[in-house]
């Protein structure tokens, strides 16, 4: 579908900025794809299927709730006829907080939106909006290279965020899904995961990231502990002690770093550990060495 990608599709409905081209359809503007605002029943209204966000905020919710409560909606959501009902683009927030305040009808306009543009439309806006944990991103970075075909530079380009940001956060998907909830959770950082991503056995990950909480190690601890323990598991072979080249270390330390992926330099060999055709091909687009 090279030459029907929903990024440029929707770069040229809206342009660059989708937040905003929402907004402006919200505010009255009018397009090929808007329609007129009416009074929707709330319990005919769907979430939208690609909806990346699963956690809201409940203190925000509740403060929006409030506010509705006392001036009600001013700015409407938007939505396109289901089957049954209407499917919601945009504006879930508002729909969960009249609904918790008791109100029957929210204030709408009916869009004529196909199911990729609603696709790219949930994930875009709540990506700019920067309104996600890191894994909802991630699987919101992940859905959008699956559907749409992109390689990570252009869609670093559509979300307005580097290809070293697109790479490190995709990755994430391949801790268990435990790990995964941990940081949904901030029992973890970014800089805690980011070397347990390095390993390949889930139960090796799951110990440390116990470990983690359990002590409240910092990330340098992190490190630490996981360098030494590689340094113990390196250090006999065949029953000789080896000595460690502490620059050899720091060398691979550093690509793996890069690679966002597990590293071996020994023997005067560079070994870089991949999980899948997938994950090679992530690695030579970092590496520069896909055909363009």
């Amino acid at each position: 579908m090279s030459d029907k990608k929903l990024g440029r599709g929707l770069g040229a409905i809206f342009g660059e900025g989708i937040e905003a081209a929402l907004e402006d359809i919200q505010q009255g503007a009018e397009t090929s794809n808007s329609g007129k605002k009416t009074d929707i029943e709330l319990k005919s209204i769907h979430s939208n299927p690609y909806q990346p966000r699963k956690v809201f905020d409940e203190d925000k919710l509740t403060e929006l709730a409030e506010s509705i409560s006392q001036v009600g909606v001013f700015t409407p959501i938007l939505v396109r006829k289901a089957i049954q009902g209407y499917e919601l683009v945009a504006g879930e927030r508002r729909v969960l907080a009249s609904r918790q305040v008791g109100l029957e009808t929210i204030p709408a306009i009916i869009v004529d939106f196909n199911d990729d543009m609603m696709m790219e439309i949930g994930l875009l806006e709540n990506i700019q909006r920067e309104d996600l944990n890191v894994i909802e991103e991630a699987m919101a970075y992940a859905k959008m290279i699956e559907h749409f075909d992109y390689t990570q530079v252009e869609l670093a380009e559509r979300v307005g965020k580097t290809r070293e940001h697109i790479a490190n956060i995709t990755r994430l998907l391949r801790l268990p899904e435990k790990v995964q909830m941990m940081v949904v959770n901030n029992q973890l950082s970014m800089g805690h995961v980011r070397p347990l991503i390095t390993l390949k056995d889930k139960d090796e990950i799951i110990h440390y990231a116990d470990e983690i909480i359990d002590k409240n190690l910092s990330v340098r601890a992190v490190e630490k502990l996981m360098r030494e323990d590689r340094e113990v598991g390196q250090s006999t072979e065949a029953g000789k002690v080896v000595k460690v080249d502490p620059q050899l270390k720091a060398v691979e330390k550093a690509i793996e770093e890069k690679l966002a992926t597990r590293v071996n330099i020994a023997n005067k060999k560079i070994v870089i550990n991949y999980t899948d055709n997938s994950d090679l091909n992530r690695i030579l687009e970092i590496l520069d060495l896909l055909e363009k």
